[in-house]
């Protein structure tokens, strides 16, 4: 087999050491060493040192939760070729796994071209990548604090998420504060309601008699806090993306004219993706690496799923969640192809494709710098005009017409 890179470096990243391969080919003839160092930024340092005495020009490490990364910014400030592999893509032979033996793998891999890498994005795409996974993260603490609140409601027999829609929002802190105080009226507590509530008086006032104890007011106000702080928390990260999103503003623009994209999403969907689209050959390739097409499971010529293959977890729910919200904008090609499908695929397939017609159509945009051009409701009906109209004689024929078609 050719070899492309006669000098590289296989990495075996741990917590807390690395084991590096250098592997060395001259006139034929491969020689390796292998060293193991520490993960403290002087053994770090020591390693690319290390590394560039012995003449590596490309270096290779597996993707390792988050282990990679401080070894990745080190020897990126030498003049080495980094290369993070997913561990899946390079799995060794079974039964034969050591650590040395790992590096040793990664190291012949590298050498003959084998491996394809994972994308990493720059510093600052980096840098709002983990403000807004934090976010989220943050985001679904607060859901969990929610249900947690509501639960201790359930029990105190008070069927406040019965009669609003958001138990934390204005009018629901303002009861639940009110609780909390030690009042129990039912008419006081209904009278806390905002005007815009649609719930009649008398509804809300069975809806908040119930048995609150000193346990129950104890753990609602405990909850309270929590959503508070991480409401807090959520806020300063906001502000915090907002200070350094100037690099970003045109392609937010760009990407906010595509239905369902909301300032927010779009903000996630360039610290998933980046906005240099040449790291992916095509649209195809860059829904392959989100998990937005179907994996390949075949056998004996048979087809045995089509699920959505596994890709990148926090772009894709991103991107459903887009998908129904753009599925609501009438007389928009979006909402037509999740109709057209949900007929014949069903809901959650119908969605899904929606969502992988949003990354294509962001993928465009980013690569040629243009805004998003709705294509029509009609659009289906229009690119088929043939099968459209056998479609339509044929129902007419169903329901008891004789059809005779002429040119308009």
């Amino acid at each position: 087999m050719e070899v492309l890179h006669p000098h590289c470096a296989g990495l075996d990243v741990h917590k807390d050491t690395v084991v590096a391969c250098v592997r060395h080919v001259t006139d034929g003839e491969v020689t390796r060493e292998v060293r193991t160092f520490k993960t403290m930024t002087t053994d770090l340092l020591a390693l690319s040192e290390w590394l560039a005495e012995q003449g590596c020009t490309h270096v290779v490490m597996e993707a390792t939760g988050v282990y990679w990364k401080p070894v990745w910014h080190i020897l990126s400030d030498g003049d080495f070729v980094l290369t993070l592999a997913n561990a899946a893509h390079v799995k060794n032979v079974p039964g034969r796994k050591t650590d040395i033996n790992d590096a040793t793998w990664l190291a012949d891999l590298l050498a003959h071209g084998l491996i394809r890498g994972s994308f990493v994005p720059d510093a600052a795409t980096q840098e709002q990548r983990g403000l807004l996974r934090t976010r989220k993260q943050l985001s679904r603490e607060r859901a969990s604090h929610v249900q947690r609140l509501q639960r201790v409601l359930e029990e105190a027999n008070i069927k406040l998420d019965s009669v609003i829609s958001d138990v934390v929002g204005q009018s629901g802190r303002a009861m639940i504060g009110a609780l909390i105080a030690g009042q129990t009226d039912p008419a006081k507590l209904a009278a806390l309601a905002h005007r815009s509530i649609k719930s009649p008086p008398e509804t809300l006032r069975e809806a908040l008699r119930g048995r609150v104890t000193k346990h129950h007011r104890f753990l609602l106000a405990l909850h309270l806090k929590q959503v508070d702080l991480l409401d807090e928390a959520m806020a300063a990260i906001r502000t915090e993306i907002d200070a350094h999103v100037a690099s970003f503003r045109a392609a937010i623009e760009q990407l906010k004219s595509i239905p369902g994209i909301s300032d927010l999403s779009a903000c996630v969907i360039l610290a998933e993706i980046g906005q240099d689209m040449s790291r992916f050959a095509t649209h195809a390739h860059l829904l392959s690496w989100a998990g937005l097409c179907p994996k390949n499971d075949e056998s004996a010529g048979k087809r045995r799923s089509n699920r959505m293959r596994k890709g990148a977890p926090w772009l894709k729910t991103t991107l459903v969640q887009c998908a129904w919200a753009a599925t609501r904008k009438k007389g928009s090609y979006l909402q037509a192809q999740f109709s057209r499908l949900r007929a014949r695929r069903g809901a959650k397939k119908a969605i899904g494709a929606v969502a992988a017609s949003i990354l294509t159509a962001a993928y465009h945009m980013l690569k040629d710098g243009t805004f998003y051009k709705d294509l029509g409701p009609d659009h289906f009906d229009r690119r088929s005009k043939a099968s459209a109209t056998k479609r339509l004689v044929a129902k007419l024929a169903s329901l008891g017409y004789q059809v005779t078609l002429e040119p308009a």
